[in-house]
């Protein structure tokens, strides 16, 4: 299987179990890895044949901009169904940071896989 991957995605959300993170928007960090289930585009050259990772980083920003969750798990089943439902892939992994946001610690976050990675 051949992996698009984008990392450090920025996008801004409502996100947050406390009333004092859903005040204002925060900015999360991405990592998306996208199993492309065929060989095609490395032969086509054609954008056609593939995932375009352009058009992933601008529908999961729009979506974070329309929809608001309380869990990073949450919006990470979220943005996996979306690649997945959406762009047809056929295995996922969506990390998601949120840099900062507890004292003395860099980054917290989640991983999730979702589908069925071919070997």
């Amino acid at each position: 299987m051949d992996i698009i991957f984008l990392r450090e995605v920025r996008a801004s959300t409502l996100i947050g179990v406390y009333d004092w993170e859903r005040e204002a928007p925060q900015t999360l960090e991405i990592d998306l890895d996208i199993g492309i289930p065929s060989e095609v585009p490395c032969h086509s050259d054609d954008i056609g044949d593939t995932i375009h990772y352009g058009e992933v980083v601008e529908r999961v920003r729009a979506s974070l901009a329309e929809q608001h969750f309380l869990l990073i798990e949450a919006l990470a089943e979220h943005i996996a169904h979306l690649v997945r439902d959406e762009f047809g892939a056929a295995w996922v992994r969506v990390s998601i940071t949120k840099p900062g946001i507890l004292p003395d610690v860099a980054k917290v976050g989640v991983t999730i896989e979702r589908g069925q990675r071919q070997r």
